[in-house]
């Protein structure tokens, strides 16, 4: 007796599969797309965060009595630096405070308005820091008596800026930079030891 095979034709796919499958396919080459785009930005901007320096500073008055008043006066220049060779680059949003090294009495706040940098460029700051009878509690004191005793007075510079640039036509990157400085003096001559000071990106 002769025996029939009985082939069953399978299932066609099911159209939401493909449908799926296209959809998968499509974002899969899209991602792929931006990567390679995103790269290709990198390559061509090679994109560099903007920063702050401490160019220069100085020390003109230093003057303190017994009953604990502190006067001074000191120049600070920063500079605005924008490494970028092709994109122009925006400072926004400048605070800082200047400091009493170890006695932490703050004596000044530094402001800036928006400031623009082209490309490949910078800008300056030129601050003037005058405090008149500034009165020290006792850490205070003990911190001005053993610097003037070293020969050597120290500030702080503590502060933070929004900066902002352009990579290629659509992307502007934000973020944040933040300055924190020792500055120390000869009391002798009021010039500054040791000035490097830059500031980090997060």
């Amino acid at each position: 007796m002769a025996v029939k095979l009985l082939l069953r034709r399978s299932d066609r796919t099911n159209p939401v599969i493909w449908a799926l499958a296209i959809v998968c396919t499509g974002l899969a080459v899209a991602v792929i797309l931006t990567g390679i785009a995103v790269f290709v930005i990198y390559l061509v901007y090679q994109p560099k965060a903007p920063s702050l320096r401490v160019a220069s500073s100085h020390l003109y008055r230093l003057e303190y009595d017994q009953t604990g008043l502190f006067a001074v006066e000191l120049a600070l220049t920063l500079v605005a630096e924008n490494p970028n060779a092709r994109a122009h680059a925006t400072f926004s949003d400048f605070a800082a405070s200047m400091r009493l090294d170890k006695g932490g009495v703050e004596l000044a706040e530094l402001r800036a308005d928006e400031l623009g940098v082209e490309k490949n460029g910078s800008a300056t700051l030129d601050y003037v820091v005058r405090t008149e009878g500034v009165p020290l509690d006792e850490a205070g004191r003990g911190a001005v008596d053993g610097m003037l005793k070293e020969g050597v007075v120290g500030f702080e510079l503590v502060g933070e800026a929004r900066a902002r640039w352009r990579v290629g036509v659509f992307a502007s990157v934000r973020l944040w930079t933040h300055l924190s400085c020792a500055l120390r003096f000869a009391v002798v001559n009021g010039s500054s030891l040791g000035l490097r000071c830059r500031s980090k990106s997060h």
